[in-house]
Protein backbone atom coordinates (compact mmCIF):
# COMPACT_ATOMS: atom_id res chain seq x y z
CA UNK A 1 0.00 0.00 0.00
CA UNK A 2 2.83 2.35 0.90
CA UNK A 3 4.67 1.54 -2.37
CA UNK A 4 1.60 2.11 -4.57
CA UNK A 5 0.84 5.49 -2.98
CA UNK A 6 3.89 7.20 -4.50
CA UNK A 7 2.79 6.91 -8.15
CA UNK A 8 -0.63 8.21 -7.10
CA UNK A 9 0.96 11.21 -5.40
CA UNK A 10 3.08 11.89 -8.49
CA UNK A 11 0.01 11.66 -10.75
CA UNK A 12 -1.96 14.05 -8.48
CA UNK A 13 0.94 16.52 -8.41
CA UNK A 14 1.20 16.41 -12.20
CA UNK A 15 -2.56 16.96 -12.59
CA UNK A 16 -2.45 19.88 -10.12
CA UNK A 17 0.48 21.49 -11.95
CA UNK A 18 -1.31 21.16 -15.27
CA UNK A 19 -4.43 22.68 -13.75
CA UNK A 20 -2.51 25.67 -12.42
CA UNK A 21 -0.84 26.15 -15.81
CA UNK A 22 -4.21 26.14 -17.51
CA UNK A 23 -5.59 28.66 -15.00
CA UNK A 24 -2.59 30.95 -15.58
CA UNK A 25 -2.93 30.63 -19.33
CA UNK A 26 -6.60 31.58 -19.20
CA UNK A 27 -6.12 34.34 -16.59
CA UNK A 28 -3.65 36.42 -18.62
CA UNK A 29 -5.94 36.84 -21.66
CA UNK A 30 -8.87 37.53 -19.32
CA UNK A 31 -6.98 40.37 -17.62
CA UNK A 32 -5.93 41.77 -20.98
CA UNK A 33 -9.51 41.52 -22.18
CA UNK A 34 -10.75 43.38 -19.07
CA UNK A 35 -8.23 46.16 -19.73
CA UNK A 36 -9.18 46.43 -23.41
CA UNK A 37 -12.87 46.73 -22.44
CA UNK A 38 -12.16 49.43 -19.83
CA UNK A 39 -14.17 51.06 -18.38
CA UNK A 40 -17.11 48.82 -17.54
CA UNK A 41 -18.17 50.47 -14.27
CA UNK A 42 -18.05 53.89 -12.52
CA UNK A 43 -14.66 55.56 -11.96
CA UNK A 44 -13.72 57.36 -8.75
CA UNK A 45 -11.55 60.47 -8.84
CA UNK A 46 -10.03 61.19 -5.44
CA UNK A 47 -9.41 64.83 -4.53
CA UNK A 48 -7.32 65.30 -1.40
CA UNK A 49 -9.11 68.48 -0.31
CA UNK A 50 -12.60 69.50 0.83
CA UNK A 51 -15.15 70.68 -1.75
CA UNK A 52 -14.84 74.22 -3.06
CA UNK A 53 -11.10 74.62 -3.54
CA UNK A 54 -9.14 74.90 -6.77
CA UNK A 55 -8.13 71.21 -6.86
CA UNK A 56 -11.73 70.16 -6.22
CA UNK A 57 -12.86 72.38 -9.10
CA UNK A 58 -10.28 70.77 -11.42
CA UNK A 59 -11.45 67.32 -10.37
CA UNK A 60 -15.08 68.12 -11.11
CA UNK A 61 -14.35 69.76 -14.47
CA UNK A 62 -12.16 66.87 -15.61
CA UNK A 63 -14.49 64.25 -14.13
CA UNK A 64 -17.46 65.53 -16.12
CA UNK A 65 -15.42 65.44 -19.35
CA UNK A 66 -14.03 61.96 -18.73
CA UNK A 67 -17.50 60.64 -17.96
CA UNK A 68 -18.75 61.88 -21.33
CA UNK A 69 -15.78 60.53 -23.26
CA UNK A 70 -15.46 57.16 -21.50
CA UNK A 71 -19.18 56.44 -21.19
CA UNK A 72 -19.20 55.73 -17.45
CA UNK A 73 -20.11 57.83 -14.40
CA UNK A 74 -17.18 59.55 -12.68
CA UNK A 75 -17.60 60.09 -8.95
CA UNK A 76 -15.59 62.70 -7.02
CA UNK A 77 -14.41 61.56 -3.59
CA UNK A 78 -13.19 64.43 -1.41
CA UNK A 79 -10.70 63.05 1.10
CA UNK A 80 -9.26 66.15 2.75
CA UNK A 81 -6.45 66.32 5.25
CA UNK A 82 -2.67 66.59 5.59
CA UNK A 83 -2.27 68.91 2.60
CA UNK A 84 -3.77 66.46 0.11
CA UNK A 85 -1.52 63.55 1.10
CA UNK A 86 -4.28 61.36 2.57
CA UNK A 87 -6.08 61.30 -0.77
CA UNK A 88 -2.85 60.75 -2.68
CA UNK A 89 -1.91 57.84 -0.41
CA UNK A 90 -5.28 56.19 -1.06
CA UNK A 91 -4.69 56.27 -4.81
CA UNK A 92 -1.10 55.07 -4.42
CA UNK A 93 -2.48 52.03 -2.53
CA UNK A 94 -5.38 51.40 -4.93
CA UNK A 95 -5.64 48.50 -7.35
CA UNK A 96 -4.07 49.42 -10.71
CA UNK A 97 -7.24 48.91 -12.70
CA UNK A 98 -8.13 52.49 -13.69
CA UNK A 99 -11.17 52.76 -11.42
CA UNK A 100 -9.46 54.87 -8.74
CA UNK A 101 -7.66 57.98 -9.98
CA UNK A 102 -6.27 61.16 -8.45
CA UNK A 103 -6.62 64.76 -9.49
CA UNK A 104 -3.74 66.17 -7.50
CA UNK A 105 -1.74 69.35 -7.18
CA UNK A 106 1.96 70.04 -6.75
CA UNK A 107 1.52 70.16 -2.96
CA UNK A 108 0.86 66.46 -2.51
CA UNK A 109 2.59 65.15 -5.64
CA UNK A 110 5.92 66.98 -5.67
CA UNK A 111 6.39 68.99 -2.47
CA UNK A 112 5.02 67.02 0.49
CA UNK A 113 7.69 64.31 0.50
CA UNK A 114 10.41 66.99 0.56
CA UNK A 115 9.11 68.61 3.74
CA UNK A 116 7.17 65.92 5.64
CA UNK A 117 8.79 62.72 6.91
CA UNK A 118 5.42 61.02 7.38
CA UNK A 119 4.70 60.90 3.64
CA UNK A 120 5.25 57.27 2.62
CA UNK A 121 4.55 57.41 -1.11
CA UNK A 122 6.66 58.81 -3.93
CA UNK A 123 6.10 59.60 -7.59
CA UNK A 124 7.06 56.00 -8.38
CA UNK A 125 3.78 54.92 -6.78
CA UNK A 126 1.76 56.64 -9.54
CA UNK A 127 1.16 56.34 -13.26
CA UNK A 128 1.12 59.89 -14.68
CA UNK A 129 -1.79 60.26 -17.09
CA UNK A 130 -1.35 63.92 -17.91
CA UNK A 131 -1.10 67.51 -16.84
CA UNK A 132 -4.46 69.30 -16.67
CA UNK A 133 -3.48 72.93 -16.25
CA UNK A 134 -1.96 75.50 -13.97
CA UNK A 135 -2.44 78.94 -12.57
CA UNK A 136 0.03 81.36 -11.08
CA UNK A 137 0.04 82.54 -7.54
CA UNK A 138 -0.08 86.22 -6.71
CA UNK A 139 1.88 88.23 -4.16
CA UNK A 140 -0.39 90.75 -2.47
CA UNK A 141 -0.06 93.56 0.05
CA UNK A 142 -2.54 94.83 2.61
CA UNK A 143 -3.88 98.31 2.01
CA UNK A 144 -2.23 99.38 5.27
CA UNK A 145 1.27 98.47 4.05
CA UNK A 146 1.38 101.51 1.77
CA UNK A 147 3.08 99.71 -1.14
CA UNK A 148 1.65 99.84 -4.65
CA UNK A 149 3.99 97.63 -6.67
CA UNK A 150 6.86 95.15 -6.44
CA UNK A 151 9.52 97.88 -6.35
CA UNK A 152 7.81 99.56 -3.39
CA UNK A 153 7.60 96.17 -1.69
CA UNK A 154 11.29 95.41 -2.21
CA UNK A 155 12.42 98.82 -0.98
CA UNK A 156 10.26 98.68 2.16
CA UNK A 157 11.30 95.17 3.19
CA UNK A 158 14.98 95.76 2.48
CA UNK A 159 14.92 98.94 4.55
CA UNK A 160 13.32 97.05 7.47
CA UNK A 161 14.78 93.52 7.52
CA UNK A 162 12.81 91.17 9.72
CA UNK A 163 10.07 93.67 10.47
CA UNK A 164 7.47 92.41 8.01
CA UNK A 165 5.69 89.09 7.55
CA UNK A 166 3.96 87.27 4.74
CA UNK A 167 1.31 84.59 5.07
CA UNK A 168 0.47 81.43 3.16
CA UNK A 169 -2.07 78.65 3.52
CA UNK A 170 0.39 76.39 5.34
CA UNK A 171 3.93 75.09 5.74
CA UNK A 172 5.24 73.34 2.66
CA UNK A 173 2.42 74.43 0.36
CA UNK A 174 3.06 75.83 -3.10
CA UNK A 175 2.11 79.24 -1.69
CA UNK A 176 4.79 78.95 0.99
CA UNK A 177 7.41 77.93 -1.58
CA UNK A 178 6.40 80.83 -3.83
CA UNK A 179 6.93 83.24 -0.95
CA UNK A 180 10.33 81.74 -0.21
CA UNK A 181 11.31 81.99 -3.87
CA UNK A 182 10.44 85.71 -3.76
CA UNK A 183 12.55 86.12 -0.63
CA UNK A 184 15.51 84.26 -2.12
CA UNK A 185 15.43 86.08 -5.46
CA UNK A 186 14.95 89.51 -3.90
CA UNK A 187 17.43 88.99 -1.05
CA UNK A 188 14.70 89.77 1.47
CA UNK A 189 14.37 88.94 5.15
CA UNK A 190 10.75 88.32 6.10
CA UNK A 191 8.93 86.01 8.51
CA UNK A 192 6.60 83.36 7.12
CA UNK A 193 3.28 82.93 8.93
CA UNK A 194 1.49 79.69 8.04
CA UNK A 195 -2.31 79.76 8.23
CA UNK A 196 -4.68 76.83 8.35
CA UNK A 197 -6.13 77.52 4.93
CA UNK A 198 -6.95 80.50 2.77
CA UNK A 199 -9.89 81.86 4.80
CA UNK A 200 -7.94 82.95 7.92
CA UNK A 201 -5.13 84.29 5.71
CA UNK A 202 -7.67 86.41 3.85
CA UNK A 203 -9.20 87.69 7.07
CA UNK A 204 -5.85 88.94 8.39
CA UNK A 205 -4.83 90.55 5.10
CA UNK A 206 -8.17 92.29 4.58
CA UNK A 207 -8.25 93.27 8.25
CA UNK A 208 -4.74 94.76 7.94
CA UNK A 209 -3.35 92.42 10.61
CA UNK A 210 -0.77 91.10 8.13
CA UNK A 211 1.30 93.07 5.63
CA UNK A 212 1.80 90.59 2.77
CA UNK A 213 0.50 87.27 1.54
CA UNK A 214 0.51 84.76 -1.31
CA UNK A 215 -2.71 83.50 -2.90
CA UNK A 216 -3.52 81.17 -5.74
CA UNK A 217 -4.68 83.65 -8.38
CA UNK A 218 -8.29 82.42 -8.46
CA UNK A 219 -8.55 82.79 -4.67
CA UNK A 220 -6.96 86.24 -4.53
CA UNK A 221 -8.66 87.79 -7.54
CA UNK A 222 -12.02 88.63 -5.91
CA UNK A 223 -10.25 90.54 -3.12
CA UNK A 224 -7.94 92.28 -5.61
CA UNK A 225 -10.90 93.39 -7.74
CA UNK A 226 -12.73 94.61 -4.64
CA UNK A 227 -9.71 96.74 -3.67
CA UNK A 228 -9.28 94.89 -0.37
CA UNK A 229 -5.67 93.90 -1.15
CA UNK A 230 -3.04 95.21 -3.59
CA UNK A 231 -1.68 92.87 -6.28
CA UNK A 232 2.10 93.18 -6.53
CA UNK A 233 2.70 90.53 -9.17
CA UNK A 234 1.97 87.00 -10.31
CA UNK A 235 4.50 84.21 -9.93
CA UNK A 236 4.60 82.71 -13.43
CA UNK A 237 7.30 83.80 -15.87
CA UNK A 238 4.71 85.62 -17.99
CA UNK A 239 1.51 87.51 -17.27
CA UNK A 240 -1.60 85.44 -16.81
CA UNK A 241 -4.15 85.67 -19.62
CA UNK A 242 -6.80 85.89 -16.90
CA UNK A 243 -5.21 89.06 -15.44
CA UNK A 244 -3.24 90.86 -18.17
CA UNK A 245 -3.29 94.06 -16.07
CA UNK A 246 -1.31 92.45 -13.22
CA UNK A 247 2.43 92.30 -13.97
CA UNK A 248 4.44 89.13 -13.55
CA UNK A 249 7.02 89.45 -10.79
CA UNK A 250 9.62 88.35 -13.35
CA UNK A 251 9.16 91.72 -15.10
CA UNK A 252 11.02 93.32 -12.18
CA UNK A 253 14.82 92.82 -12.34
CA UNK A 254 15.12 91.64 -8.73
CA UNK A 255 12.56 88.86 -9.37
CA UNK A 256 13.44 87.95 -12.96
CA UNK A 257 13.87 84.25 -12.11
CA UNK A 258 10.60 83.87 -10.20
CA UNK A 259 8.59 81.19 -11.99
CA UNK A 260 6.34 78.92 -9.96
CA UNK A 261 2.72 77.90 -10.48
CA UNK A 262 0.04 75.84 -8.85
CA UNK A 263 -0.57 72.94 -11.23
CA UNK A 264 -2.97 70.02 -11.42
CA UNK A 265 -2.46 66.54 -12.85
CA UNK A 266 -4.44 63.36 -13.43
CA UNK A 267 -2.68 60.33 -11.95
CA UNK A 268 -3.40 56.65 -11.47
CA UNK A 269 -1.77 54.03 -9.26
CA UNK A 270 1.54 52.58 -10.44
CA UNK A 271 1.45 49.76 -13.01
CA UNK A 272 -1.78 50.74 -14.77
CA UNK A 273 -2.27 48.36 -17.72
CA UNK A 274 -1.16 50.01 -20.94
CA UNK A 275 -4.60 49.84 -22.61
CA UNK A 276 -6.18 51.55 -19.59
CA UNK A 277 -3.54 54.28 -19.41
CA UNK A 278 -3.84 54.85 -23.16
CA UNK A 279 -7.64 55.27 -22.99
CA UNK A 280 -7.35 57.71 -20.09
CA UNK A 281 -4.64 59.74 -21.83
CA UNK A 282 -6.70 59.90 -25.02
CA UNK A 283 -9.79 61.07 -23.10
CA UNK A 284 -7.76 63.68 -21.21
CA UNK A 285 -6.08 64.98 -24.37
CA UNK A 286 -9.48 65.38 -26.04
CA UNK A 287 -10.68 67.23 -22.92
CA UNK A 288 -7.73 69.65 -23.01
CA UNK A 289 -8.61 70.57 -26.59
CA UNK A 290 -12.31 71.08 -25.90
CA UNK A 291 -13.33 74.78 -26.34
CA UNK A 292 -15.95 74.41 -23.60
CA UNK A 293 -13.41 73.01 -21.14
CA UNK A 294 -10.88 75.70 -22.00
CA UNK A 295 -13.49 78.39 -21.42
CA UNK A 296 -14.36 76.96 -18.00
CA UNK A 297 -10.68 76.78 -17.07
CA UNK A 298 -10.14 80.40 -18.10
CA UNK A 299 -13.11 81.46 -15.97
CA UNK A 300 -11.38 79.74 -13.03
CA UNK A 301 -8.16 81.66 -13.70
CA UNK A 302 -6.31 78.59 -14.98
CA UNK A 303 -4.46 77.92 -18.18
CA UNK A 304 -4.86 74.58 -19.96
CA UNK A 305 -1.83 72.33 -20.30
CA UNK A 306 -0.50 71.16 -23.63
CA UNK A 307 -1.32 67.51 -24.40
CA UNK A 308 2.32 67.12 -25.45
CA UNK A 309 3.80 67.66 -21.97
CA UNK A 310 6.37 64.98 -21.11
CA UNK A 311 5.08 64.14 -17.64
CA UNK A 312 8.20 62.33 -16.49
CA UNK A 313 10.47 65.26 -17.30
CA UNK A 314 7.95 67.80 -16.02
CA UNK A 315 7.59 66.13 -12.63
CA UNK A 316 11.33 65.63 -12.21
CA UNK A 317 12.00 69.29 -13.09
CA UNK A 318 9.37 70.45 -10.60
CA UNK A 319 10.80 68.34 -7.80
CA UNK A 320 14.29 69.72 -8.53
CA UNK A 321 12.94 73.28 -8.39
CA UNK A 322 11.14 72.72 -5.09
CA UNK A 323 14.14 70.94 -3.58
CA UNK A 324 16.25 74.07 -4.02
CA UNK A 325 13.60 76.25 -2.36
CA UNK A 326 13.09 73.82 0.53
CA UNK A 327 16.83 73.69 1.15
CA UNK A 328 17.15 77.49 0.99
CA UNK A 329 14.30 78.04 3.45
CA UNK A 330 15.10 74.97 5.61
CA UNK A 331 11.45 73.95 5.46
CA UNK A 332 10.54 70.88 7.48
CA UNK A 333 7.25 69.83 9.01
Amino acid sequence: MHRNSRPQIRRRTTVLACGLSLLTAFAAPALADDASNYPTKPITIVVGYPPGGSTDLMGRLVGAELSTRLGQPVVIENLGGAGGTIGAQKVANAAPDGYTLLVGANNELAIAKLVTKNVKYSLNNFTPIGLIGSQPMVLVASTKSGVKNANDFTALVKKNPGKFSYGSSGVGTALHLAGEMVKEQGGLFMTHIPYRGVAPLTNDLVGNNLEFGVFVLSSGLPHIKAGKVIALGTTEARRSQATPDIPALSEFPQFKKVDITSWFALMGPANLPQPVAAKLKKALNETLQSPDFRQKMAAAGSGVASPDVNMGKFLNDEVAKYTKIVQFAKIEE
